[in-house]
């Protein structure tokens, strides 16, 4: 199985199962000889809960995503193309679109055991935005594996989510009322900047966690190498203390065996000395009376 196969499998995964396959995907292909594959696998990161609802969209509604990739390539055209007319149309499609999809969404996420809040459903609502604004993020998106919420570029018009306000209108109004206004905006800008941060350093956190992951995962590698390694060590330390004790047996018995063989030496050599003793008596006494008979002959 190769890199994208293996992803499309886990990122179909709620976020709560997703560390957990991923790491025992990435075991096993390691334990199969291939140690890059598991390396890539193991530097997948967990989606949000956001992107998971948007990659679960993309899977379960197949005619929907061909939908609206078709609007954001008719969205992009008209707004390259200066087209007002198209833009106010296309524009009034796409609010309706995307509110329809991100709550699709959520109740594919709550169909999966898995319920998302208001917050987390404008997050997906965001990401189609941004896929009808941008190419690459269409294309990113209709893989079915984005891993956080994706946010449109600033400055497409089409993606107001309210309708200007006409010229003419912005005259007529009140200074007091323009103030509120521009306090009012400037006040969602700030919003915005203040969410565009969180969402950072949310994903900033991510990367972070996974980094950690995957320095954890290194680290159980080599303590289940270290620690296979020590038992084989423990075995070998204990076969040769068995191969010791036999030695020890054997050079005892070696050495009884040599004891008693000396002992038996000692006796022989004692008993060889007695011999040669008693021979020589005999001798001398048999030259002895050999004399006396010649002598009385």
């Amino acid at each position: 199985m190769d890199l994208d196969a293996l992803a499309d499998e886990l990122y179909a995964l709620a976020p709560g199962d997703f560390t957990a396959a991923r790491d025992e995907r990435a075991k096993a292909v390691r334990a199969a000889g291939d140690r890059e594959l598991a390396e890539q696998i193991r530097r997948l990161r967990r989606p949000t809960l956001a992107a998971w609802a948007s990659n679960l969209l993309v899977r379960e509604q197949p005619d929907e995503v061909r939908r609206l990739l078709q609007l954001g390539e008719a969205l992009r055209q008209a707004h390259r193309d200066l087209d007002g007319e198209q833009l106010r149309e296309l524009s009034a499609q796409q609010h309706q679109v995307t509110f329809a999809l991100a709550r699709q969404a959520g109740e594919l996420t709550a169909q999966a055991g898995q319920r998302i809040s208001d917050a987390t459903r404008q997050e997906v609502q965001d990401t189609l935005h941004a896929v009808l604004a941008d190419h690459e993020a269409a294309q990113q998106w209709a893989k079915g594996r984005l891993t956080k919420p994706l946010s449109a570029p600033v400055g497409f018009p089409a993606l107001s989510r309210q309708p200007a306000p006409a010229p003419a209108a912005r005259r007529t109004k009140p200074a007091g009322e323009v103030a509120d206004l521009d306090a009012a905006r400037a006040r969602r800008r700030e919003q915005q900047e203040r969410l565009e941060r969180a969402r950072q350093q949310a994903a900033e956190a991510e990367q972070e966690l996974h980094d950690r992951e995957a320095e954890l995962a290194t680290a159980e590698e080599k303590l289940s190498r270290a620690e296979e390694e020590q038992q084989q060590a423990e075995q070998r330390v204990t076969e040769l203390s068995w191969q010791l004790q036999d030695a020890e047996r054997e050079q005892q018995r070696a050495r009884d065996a040599a004891r008693k063989a000396r002992d038996h030496t000692r006796a022989a050599d004692l008993g060889v000395r007695e011999a040669r003793r008693r021979a020589k008596d005999t001798a001398a006494h048999a030259q002895k009376l050999a004399g006396q008979t010649l002598h009385k002959a």
